[in-house]
């Protein structure tokens, strides 16, 4: 794996890197367990916007530093802006919605984003494990929003988390504050898959090649159709999945490969 430049606005809050067609996003303040800082929000938003049009990277893998995944809000950061003349309220406003903002674009993102979590993922650490397509855990990693514990409802996590498991288990999660293991974790929908502890990377990394060699193309329609239809009635969804697949058959890489398949060989992609 070679280290590339970080073009993000904070080099020393994310690193990222390359492995083949798989761009490895680092949060690196473990100083701090990873917390979602202004500035760490900011350098991850801006090095999504990069791989989206970098046409070398086919998917995502964030990672972290250290012993922990990240331990949501920095909330020395936060609770310094208390003596603001507002009492901090535009400056909370500003860290939630930029926070927001970095979370939904992984979902928009056109190439899959994988989570490798080594650590504890809580409040907004466990809302970007969430927010990614795919995550994969260490056996060592656990998960929690915790925010009821000090009166600060998890909320913005809450958005990510309902849309990943049950609701009844999101609630638990929420209104106790306990943390779930990696394997339980699994067992609920908030990860796909535990491994030994300090093998996620690569397993997140590997997963995310055998993804890569799909068609480009036909990845960024289907992960774009998989989240607009979530949002549809039943009847809706199913009307809209059928002109996405219309308009997908139609694609070169479709024919390509259902050509590929008839004629027992390998496609040949042009993510077109």
């Amino acid at each position: 794996m070679t280290a590339l430049p970080a073009t993000t606005p904070s080099r020393d809050l994310l690193l990222r890197e390359t492995d083949g067609p798989v761009a490895v996003l680092v949060l690196d303040r473990p100083q701090a367990r990873n917390s979602l800082s202004e500035g760490l929000i900011a350098a991850l938003h801006a090095a999504l916007d990069d791989v989206r049009d970098d046409a070398s990277v086919r998917a995502v893998v964030i990672a972290a530093a250290g012993s922990v995944f990240s331990a949501g809000h920095d909330l020395k950061e936060l609770t310094a802006h208390r003596t603001d003349a507002d009492r901090g309220r535009a400056y909370f406003a500003k860290i939630m919605s930029a926070c927001s903002a970095m979370m939904q674009a992984v979902v928009r993102l056109p190439k899959p984003v994988i989570a490798a979590v080594q650590g504890v993922a809580t409040a907004a650490g466990c809302q970007l494990v969430a927010s990614c397509d795919l995550a994969v855990a260490s056996e060592a990693a656990s998960f929690a929003t915790p925010g009821v514990d000090i009166g600060l409802f998890c909320s913005t996590p809450m958005v990510a988390l309902s849309r990943n498991v049950p609701r009844k288990h999101a609630m638990h999660m929420l209104l106790t504050g306990e943390a779930v293991t990696a394997h339980r974790a699994a067992e609920i929908g908030l990860v796909n898959s535990v491994v030994t502890a300090g093998t996620e990377r690569a397993a997140a990394v590997a997963l995310a090649k055998r993804i890569a060699a799909k068609s480009a193309y036909t990845l960024r329609v289907g992960k774009e159709a998989f989240y607009a239809q979530a949002e549809m009635p039943l009847a809706e969804a199913y009307r809209y999945a059928a002109e996405v697949m219309t308009q997908n058959m139609l694609a070169r890489d479709a024919e390509e490969g259902i050509s590929a398949f008839i004629e027992k060989r390998q496609p040949s992609w042009e993510d077109r």
